[in-house]
């Protein structure tokens, strides 16, 4: 999904990688051979994407189907992943393969005993390709259960480029320069920001960028692993500085209100759709997707991005996230789906999606010629160049309960927060009791 769904990189310069294409695991389902020894078999995969993200990853599933022989069925969850899987395993009619969106859910799955390890193959295929990084998130208690097959690069502001260049502003350098870059595209007759408050993801990747960058990665990592209590002042004063541009309805398109009843999509749509109503947009690469896919904009000419800048004395935040697959033990063709993951686990994989844009992949192996554009290209290079520096989305490590579900938890918070932002120690206490119930279980 396009999500969070969402790490610390090394930074957000871009980075000259000397990256090949060379083929990886997938022993029966690599590209350019099959045998269709899976005629007749359906693998059922679910997840959260929808619109133009599950149109793509229909190609990457089609591009197996015509290499094993298997078909394939898309179900899409939403963001309640864990309730509606739980559900569905519950009912008998469990899909083989998940799509987890975030690190705390896939715990959670193998902690109930519901995955199956990834086969010899794939862990090759990681072993090989990937960080040691993402083989931790997709492990648990030293077992890899999780292959993650798209990543999101989370620290990246989108704009128009004609809005910034009818208001006279350029990309900011810093957090300061960034509200007042907002404030002098507000004044040229647009808001400054397109916020999807709707989606309480959205909020959080805000949170963790400005957290990030004001408390360093060590009491990000502290926080995330709730080691850190909510109540710090270090939260506190994130959340103030958060304020300070959810406070502004000269900075949010349809003020608080607007941004509460603004999903995703919606957002991007507020600066790259047929009728601007703002000139930036905070969320993650696949931005690109949506503005391209759905909206007709060419990446890096009608549309770009600028880093997160940092904030105050801080550097640079980088946030990242990823969706990973993996194989339910009751899936009623678990087997064939293991062979779609051996799949998934090749940069020819990963290329299908790239090509059609609004992906990026943590194989190191994917060829930087099969993204679209340079914009992707560049960002592309910044993930795989992070290495074992990345650290995940800090939403997306915490028990599905308090960074993961939809009205309830961290999304639900900052959502109040979103609306009324007079009290962030009052909010940090809200934060705080509702993840000390979630990670007592």
């Amino acid at each position: 999904m396009m999500r969070r769904r969402t790490t610390l990189l090394a930074g957000c310069t871009t980075l000259v990688l000397a990256l090949t294409a060379t083929a990886c695991g997938g022993d029966d389902v690599s590209a350019g051979g099959g045998d269709k020894a899976l005629s007749g078999q359906t693998v059922t995969v679910a997840g959260v994407w929808t619109g133009s993200e599950q149109a793509n990853f229909q190609k990457v599933l089609d591009a197996f189907s015509e290499q094993t022989g298997a078909k394939t069925r898309f179900v899409s969850t939403g963001d309640n992943v864990s309730t509606v899987v739980g559900s569905k395993i519950e009912g008998g009619n469990a899909p083989d393969v998940v799509m987890v969106p975030q690190v705390g859910v896939l715990q959670q799955f193998a902690e109930k005993g519901w995955l199956k390890p990834l086969s010899d193959t794939t862990r090759k295929s990681v072993d090989a390709n990937y960080s040691t990084a993402w083989k931790t998130y997709g492990s648990v208690d030293g077992t890899l259960y999780g292959l993650y097959f798209k990543a999101a690069h989370k620290s990246t502001v989108w704009y128009s480029p004609d809005a910034f260049s009818r208001a006279g502003v350029t990309p900011p350098k810093t957090f300061d320069e960034l509200v007042k870059a907002g404030h002098t595209v507000s004044d040229s007759g647009l808001a400054a920001f397109a916020v999807a408050g709707q989606d309480g993801w959205t909020l959080t990747d805000w949170f963790e960028n400005i957290y990030l960058s004001q408390a360093g990665p060590e009491k990000y990592d502290a926080l995330a692993a709730h080691k850190l209590k909510w109540t710090d002042a270090s939260v506190v004063q994130a959340l103030t500085t958060l304020g300070t541009v959810f406070k502004d309805k000269q900075l949010l398109a349809g003020g608080q209100k607007g941004a509460l009843n603004t999903d995703f999509p919606g957002s991007v749509e507020k600066v790259f759709g047929p009728k601007p109503e703002a000139g930036m947009v905070y969320e993650g690469d696949f931005v690109a997707g949506v503005a391209k896919d759905q909206f007709g904009r060419s990446i890096g000419e009608d549309a770009d991005f600028f880093p997160f800048p940092p904030v105050g004395e801080g550097t640079a935040p980088v946030v990242s996230g990823g969706d990973a697959a993996v194989v339910l033990k009751d899936g009623k063709n678990s087997d064939a789906g293991m062979k779609l993951l051996e799949y998934l686990a090749t940069p020819e994989a990963a290329a299908v999606w790239a090509k059609a844009g609004g992906f990026l992949s943590p194989n190191k192996k994917v060829n930087l010629a099969s993204y679209g554009d340079t914009v992707t290209r560049a960002t592309a290079k910044s993930l795989v160049a992070a290495g074992d520096s990345v650290r995940f989305d800090m939403s997306d490590q915490a028990p599905a309960a308090f960074g993961g579900t939809k009205g309830a938890g961290e999304w639900k918070i900052l959502q109040d927060f979103l609306r009324d932002q007079s009290d962030p120690a009052r909010t940090a206490a809200a934060l705080e009791d509702a993840a000390a119930k979630a990670y007592r279980g």
